[in-house]
């Protein structure tokens, strides 16, 4: 953990002293788990539960609160995009992310949407808690394994955008051609599902979601002509 700039989100308590927290997570079962882990700290208050992106951003609008714990993979995509309008509805509001995804690259783009916050999921028991004190009085706080490697990481990192490997490279190049997932397993001799998964990874990195989306940031990187 580092302390914040004067200008990071977090550091306003709620009326009574406690931290108001918004819980954004796609699955029920996850969201009562992290509920009770939350609720057992007696300065922490969930004010408010979210299962999708739209509902989320309208509870941050709605409490304001300290923080907001968010899923990085919501069922519409990733929730990358949606952190900087959460910090434009509410500005003082940290932006914690919890997620299953272990790569920096994943890390390096919540921090510079604007999160101050980034949890393993499997480490969520243990982590959490301290990742939220931190984030609403203003500091950051990484995962300590994913912390040291983007910290060792330069700060413009050569090579593809955003971190895409060769095959996300080739999957992306064949989505902006307006292949389906079907026909790029078979141009590429993978599974659909490996496909998906790597459109899943490609969303996530570069925080596009929808294929025009994506077809946009080909065209901006030099990807396709």
């Amino acid at each position: 953990m580092s302390a914040g700039s004067a200008d990071e989100p977090g550091g306003t308590a709620g009326p009574s002293g406690t931290t108001e927290i918004v819980l954004a997570d796609d699955h029920a079962v996850v969201r009562n788990g992290l509920r009770m882990l939350l609720d057992a700290e007696e300065d922490f208050e969930v004010v408010a539960e979210a299962g999708d992106l739209d509902a989320t951003g309208r509870y941050v609008g709605a409490h304001r609160p300290q923080v907001c714990v968010l899923d990085l993979n919501m069922r519409e995509g990733s929730s990358l995009p949606l952190i900087p309008e959460l910090r434009e509805r509410s500005p003082d509001t940290a932006i914690v992310v919890l997620t299953m995804q272990n790569d920096p690259a994943f890390a390096r783009e919540a921090l510079r949407a604007g999160a101050l916050g980034y949890v393993l999921k499997q480490s969520a028991g243990t982590e959490l808690v301290d990742a939220v004190r931190a984030a609403a009085a203003g500091e950051r706080y990484l995962n300590p394994t994913l912390g040291a490697q983007v910290a060792a990481a330069p700060t413009e990192p050569p090579g593809p955008p955003d971190d895409l490997s060769d095959r996300e490279l080739e999957v992306l190049r064949l989505i902006a051609l307006g292949h389906t997932n079907g026909e790029i397993a078979a141009q590429l001799y993978l599974s659909v599902r490996t496909v998906e998964s790597h459109r899943a990874h490609i969303q996530q990195k570069t925080g596009r979601s929808t294929r025009a989306e994506l077809v946009r940031y080909a065209l901006d990187n030099g990807l396709v002509e």
